[in-house]
């Protein structure tokens, strides 16, 4: 089957669950898995290869996801129940003023960014956005897009960011180079698509639902006792932040085989991070505090309940990416943008960003465009490897959509709608994604 019919069906799947579910109200998880039956017979794949692809895509996607999910919905109702939301949101409100909350948050954002991955960020930052919100009484778009392109950004530019760090080994360049770079890349293009585009799509969007009711929905404190301190608060939020940082620096750092370096890599995995600081946040802001066991039970089992749906969505967008990468089309459209004649830079920028409409993925459209561009850098003296990691990770950001997990991460979390996620985190990511990449091309003038 030729690259153009491939991309032409692909399109057609991604139109269909825009129908299905914008249109005709079928539900997300539904609507992901007719389509990537659709695409997988109108490709060609057999039935036995399309189902368990389908199944592999499900589980590649929650089996990273869900302990972190569950983890990090248990961690923001304890948080929410004990009032360490609204501590850290207080003191953000009086550190900041009401009218630079906006830029606090795409720094707060930029910061958790750095040492973590996006969903866990989302999941970590969440109660504490939620607090702002209702205590600024601000928009959640004006709040809430500061702090996701603060996320997203460092995501997808900064090493140790797995994707980032495999273009980094993949263009040999130096990493140290290549965070310097990322962050003066970052930084601007996160004002441009946080704090700006913020203000400028609140004044146009009203979020049509409640943000999603497992995330902490329970903003105000669920007892009449002090706050907690907060040390206490900041120590719960940042403990988690701490493990993963000391990993990465373990990775960076220590020679393999150290001891330390295996201690500190498995404590500071995602999973076990949040598992730890759910077992801090019992004690510090629970036990520590007079809440009974059995009040952190009801919290727990409450903050659980209403995650089956979002895994379900989550995981049909990840077998819709498997689905869309068996049948060849994320191939058919690297192989289209490397036959154009155009320099290393934006070849890499186009190929990422094709590659990511196709797959949802801004990990597989690094890792992808990087083994392609290899060979074409090597022919092209001159070009800057730095600059070639952050422009295939500005690529990778681009018009995130319906076969993105983060896509239904941040719909459900939110509580937008699907037409108002496209017109919000879609055109966030997008504009993050061409203000890194305009950036990109004025550092490649000095570099």
């Amino acid at each position: 089957m030729g690259g153009s019919t491939l991309i032409g069906l692909a399109a057609a799947a991604i139109v269909l669950v825009i129908v299905l579910v914008a249109v005709l109200r079928l539900h997300a998880f539904l609507a992901l898995l007719l389509a990537s039956l659709f695409l997988g017979l109108a490709t060609g794949m057999e039935a036995n290869k399309l189902v368990s692809s389908y199944e592999t895509g499900v589980g590649a996607t929650l089996g990273h996801l869900a302990g972190i999910l569950g983890l990090g919905a248990i961690l923001g109702k304890v948080l929410a129940d004990s009032g360490g939301a609204d501590q850290l949101a207080s003191w953000l409100i009086r550190l900041f003023g009401q009218r630079r909350l906006p830029w606090a948050m795409l720094f707060l954002g930029l910061l958790i960014g750095v040492t973590v991955f996006f969903e866990v960020g989302v999941v970590l930052l969440l109660p504490i956005l939620l607090t702002v919100v209702r205590q600024s009484r601000q928009s959640m778009l004006a709040i809430g897009i500061p702090v996701l392109a603060g996320l997203s950004i460092t995501h997808g530019l900064v090493p140790p960011h797995p994707g980032a760090l495999i273009a980094v080994d993949a263009y040999h360049a130096n990493i140290g180079l290549t965070i310097l770079y990322g962050l003066l890349v970052a930084l601007p293009s996160g004002v441009v698509a946080g704090p700006l585009l913020g203000a400028w799509l609140a004044k146009r969007i009203q979020p049509s639902g409640p943000a999603w009711s497992g995330a902490a929905a329970q903003t105000t404190a669920a007892t009449s006792d002090p706050l907690p301190s907060l040390p206490a608060t900041l120590l719960t939020v940042l403990f988690p932040i701490a493990l993963m940082l000391m990993a990465t620096a373990a990775q960076l750092m220590l020679p393999p085989g150290s001891a330390v370096r295996s201690v500190l890599i498995f404590i500071g995995n995602p999973v076990i991070a949040l598992l730890l600081a759910v077992l801090l946040a019992y004690q510090v802001l629970g036990l520590a505090r007079g809440m009974s066991a059995g009040r952190l039970l009801m919290s727990t089992s409450e903050s659980l309940l209403p995650l089956a749906g979002l895994l379900l969505i989550i995981g049909a967008g990840g077998g819709f990416k498997a689905i869309l990468i068996e049948s060849g089309v994320g191939k058919a459209i690297a192989d289209l943008a490397v036959r154009a004649n155009w320099s290393p830079l934006v070849v890499a920028y186009a190929i990422a960003a094709l590659v990511r409409v196709a797959t949802g993925s801004a990990t597989v459209a690094l890792t992808t465009t990087a083994g392609l561009m290899v060979p074409i850098v090597a022919r092209v003296p001159g070009t800057s490897p730095e600059l070639m990691v952050l422009a295939t990770g500005a690529g990778s950001l681009i018009l995130s959509h319906v076969n993105d997990a983060g896509f239904w991460l941040v719909k459900e979390y939110l509580g937008l709608t699907v037409k108002e996620t496209l017109q919000t985190w879609t055109v966030m990511e997008t504009a993050l994604s061409v203000a890194a990449f305009a950036l990109v091309l004025v550092l490649s003038q000095f570099v």
